[in-house]
């Protein structure tokens, strides 16, 4: 027996504004979250992006073409509900950070690694003022409870929809400072994936590229840079 497929059934994905913010009609009809929420974000660009996604099913709905609204309700059904714990969760990155874990050898990559990661880690110095530890090899270092702290608390401070993209930054990079140095505008997506697979890209100069890792990250950059655009069109 074939699996029942959902299909388009709609002529036109339209924007509707209301006293919460901006929600998308098919056909007049509200969509609305896997959890039956209304499917309402707080700007007019989001909303329209997420109605572009829509719009552009063709056939068989494809979710996985879907980013936008996909992030809007994780936000709704997930993050919304349990924002202390997503919070804490994201958070938690800043005591295994990717950028406090360097190699001693080769010597070629320790100073890609310091070239790349100590810039960012004197931004979030001076930005939230903490000095995260940096230690050699892969047993953990310890970090400044005051400082993870103050981590907490500026990921904490954050709306459900901001948490929702920047869960996806941080976990795809291994890094909350790289996280939080996108959201600020520090850098930019490409830059923080790029700099979060200084490690890889070095071993595949060495040893040549694996095929399959190489399209497994193709996709976690996707994934990454819509991440970020979310974010920039929660802000527009």
């Amino acid at each position: 027996m074939s699996s029942w497929t959902a299909k388009r059934f709609w002529k036109e994905a339209t924007v509707v504004a209301s006293d919460d913010g901006f929600g998308v009609a098919l056909d007049g009809r509200p969509v609305k979250t896997p959890a039956k929420a209304p499917l309402v974000v707080p700007t007019q660009a989001l909303a329209l992006a997420i109605a572009a996604e829509w719009d552009a099913q063709e056939g068989e709905i494809k979710p996985e073409t879907m980013p936008l609204t996909r992030a809007a309700n994780a936000a709704i059904d997930k993050v919304a509900v349990q924002h202390e714990e997503v919070a804490a969760y994201i958070a938690e990155y800043g005591g295994t950070d990717l950028l406090c874990y360097r190699a001693d050898q080769p010597e070629r990559l320790a100073e890609r690694q310091a070239e790349g990661w100590d810039p960012l880690l004197a931004w979030a110095k001076a930005r939230y003022g903490v000095t995260l530890a940096v230690t050699q090899g892969l047993l953990p270092v310890p970090q400044p409870e005051v400082d993870l702290r103050k981590l907490h608390d500026e990921v904490r401070a954050l709306t459900p929809f901001e948490l929702s993209p920047l869960h996806d930054l941080v976990g795809i990079s291994g890094s909350l400072i790289l996280g939080l140095a996108v959201i600020e505008g520090e850098i930019d997506a490409e830059q923080a994936f790029t700099l979060s697979r200084i490690d890889e890209r070095f071993q595949a100069e060495e040893w040549g590229r694996d095929e399959e890792a190489h399209l497994a990250d193709l996709v976690k950059k996707q994934a990454l840079l819509d991440a970020a655009r979310f974010w920039s069109l929660l802000h527009e």
